[in-house]
C-alpha cells in the first residue's frame, strides 16, 4: 500500500479556493495568517489515481463531450456492493451536478410550490436555503441533544405537521452532529414517512467517512416498503476531497419515482461534468486503500481536537460518529455568539460555520472542519486557548 502524507501542507492561495479567498471576503480575515476550518472540503490532495486520471486527459489535450457513462455508472455499482453490501443496477443512477443540485431536483419533482419539505435541525444549512428558494415551506424538527448526542423527536414532528409536508430530507450520517443513525432510528423516519404520506430524500454523502466502531446503514436496506417513495443519494466529492468535480449520485429504485425524475433531467438538458466522472470513476475503482488511511488519519485529529477543546472552560465538542465537521457548544461560556463568534474569527483568526445558520438548535454552536495537516490543527488549537485563556 502506498503510504499518503497527509501532513503536508499544501498551499491553497492564489488558487481559486473558496475556502480560502473567502476568508478575506467573508470573514476580514488574512489568508496568509487565517486558518480556515469552515467549507467542508479538504487540506489534502485525492488518491494518485485520480491525480493520474486527470493527467491522462490533460495529456490527450481534447477535453469534448462525454460518452459512454457504463464504465462510470459500473464503478459506482461496485463500490456501493463493497462497501454498503447495497444492490444496485447502473440504470437507477443519474449523475447529476452534485447533491444540492440532486436535491433541488428532486424538491422540484415531487413536491408543489407551498407544499411542506421536512428537515430535521441543526442541519446542513444549504438544505434550508433551496426549499426556501424553491418556494417551498421550510419545516424545521429540532433534534434533542440528549447528553450531548443528537436524537430524533418524531413524536414532537407528528404534533407538528400541518397536512402539507410532502417530503423529508434526511442527512445521514448527520452533518453537523456526525450521528451515524442506527439501525432502529431508520426503520422509525421510513415508517414516519410511510404513514404521512412523504417522498423521503436520503443524503448520504458522508457515508464513507465513518470512524472505526460504527457502522452506517444504506436507507435502501433498511425497508423495502419504503423504495416506492425513496430518493438515495451519493457521492465521491466529499469522501476523496473532490468537491470541484461537482458530480453526485441520485439513485433512484422505483420505476414511477425513476420516470419523474428523467423527465426533469431531460426538461432541464442536464448532462454531469465529464471531469467530475472520470475523477469518481478512477477514486472509486482504486481510492480504497487511501481512504482507510484517511480514516485512521481524520480518526487522531479528531481524538486531538476532542481532548483540547474539551479542556477549555465552558466549551463541549460533540462526539463525532461520522465525518470531519466537528460541533462545539459554545453555551457553557455564557457568552452570546456575537462575542464567542468575535474571539474565534478575530482573535484565533479562524475561519469557522455559525451554528444558527443550521436551523433551530444550533446558535449556541459553531463548526470546524479538522480535514487539514495536523500542524494547521495544532496552532488553530493553541489559537483557541489563547482567544479563552480568561475562562481557565
Amino acid at each position: 500500500m502506498e503510504k499518503t502524507n497527509f501532513d503536508a501542507v499544501q498551499d491553497r492561495l492564489n488558487k481559486r479556493s473558496g475556502k480560502w479567498d473567502g476568508l478575506e471576503s467573508i470573514y476580514n480575515l488574512d489568508p496568509k495568517d487565517a486558518i480556515p476550518m469552515w467549507v467542508a472540503d479538504m487540506e489534502f490532495k485525492p488518491p494518485q489515481a485520480v491525480q493520474d486520471a486527470l493527467r491522462d486527459m490533460l495529456d490527450h489535450g481534447i477535453f469534448g463531450y462525454y460518452g459512454d457513462k457504463s464504465s462510470y455508472l459500473n464503478s459506482i455499482v461496485d463500490w456501493m456492493a463493497r462497501r454498503n453490501d447495497w444492490a444496485i443496477k447502473p440504470e437507477w443512477i443519474f449523475a447529476t451536478a452534485g447533491l444540492v443540485n440532486g436535491t433541488s431536483l428532486c424538491v422540484q419533482c415531487y413536491t408543489e410550490p407551498g407544499d411542506g419539505v421536512i428537515i430535521f435541525t441543526p442541519v446542513y444549512h444549504v438544505f434550508s436555503k433551496l426549499i426556501k428558494a424553491n418556494n417551498r415551506r421550510l419545516v424545521e424538527s429540532p433534534m434533542l441533544n440528549v447528553d450531548g448526542r443528537y436524537e430524533l423527536d418524531l413524536e414532537g414532528l407528528e404534533a407538528s405537521l400541518q397536512g402539507d409536508e410532502k417530503m423529508i430530507v434526511f442527512c445521514s450520517p448527520h452533518n453537523p452532529g456526525g450521528r451515524v443513525w442506527s439501525e432502529a432510528e431508520l426503520k422509525a423516519v421510513c415508517d414516519f414517512c410511510i404513514k404521512h404520506d412523504l417522498i423521503l430524500v436520503s443524503d448520504e454523502i458522508h457515508s464513507d467517512l465513518v470512524f472505526p466502531g460504527n457502522k452506517h446503514h444504506v436507507m435502501a436496506n433498511i425497508s423495502d416498503d419504503i423504495k416506492s417513495r425513496l430518493i438515495m443519494m451519493t457521492a465521491g466529492t466529499k469522501t476523496f476531497n473532490m468537491a470541484g468535480g461537482h458530480v453526485g449520485n441520485v439513485i433512484i429504485e422505483d420505476d414511477d419515482l425513476r420516470a419523474t425524475f428523467a423527465d426533469k433531467m431531460q426538461g432541464l438538458w442536464l448532462t454531469p461534468n465529464s471531469f467530475g466522472l472520470i475523477m469518481t470513476e478512477a477514486a472509486y475503482n482504486h481510492g480504497e486503500d487511501w481512504l482507510a488511511q484517511l480514516i485512521d488519519y481524520l480518526d487522531e485529529n479528531r481524538r486531538i481536537f476532542d481532548e483540547r477543546v474539551n479542556a477549555i472552560s465552558g466549551l463541549k465538542s460533540m462526539s463525532l460518529e461520522a465525518t470531519y465537521l466537528a460541533w462545539v457548544d459554545f453555551s457553557g461560556t455564557g457568552m452570546e455568539p456575537e462575542e464567542f463568534i468575535a474571539r474565534v474569527e478575530k482573535q484565533a483568526r479562524i475561519g469557522t460555520n455559525h451554528g444558527a445558520a443550521f436551523g433551530k438548535g444550533g446558535e449556541n454552536f459553531l463548526r470546524f472542519n479538522f480535514a487539514l495537516p495536523r500542524s494547521l490543527l495544532l496552532e488553530a488549537l493553541d489559537r483557541l486557548e489563547d482567544a479563552f485563556s480568561d475562562l481557565q
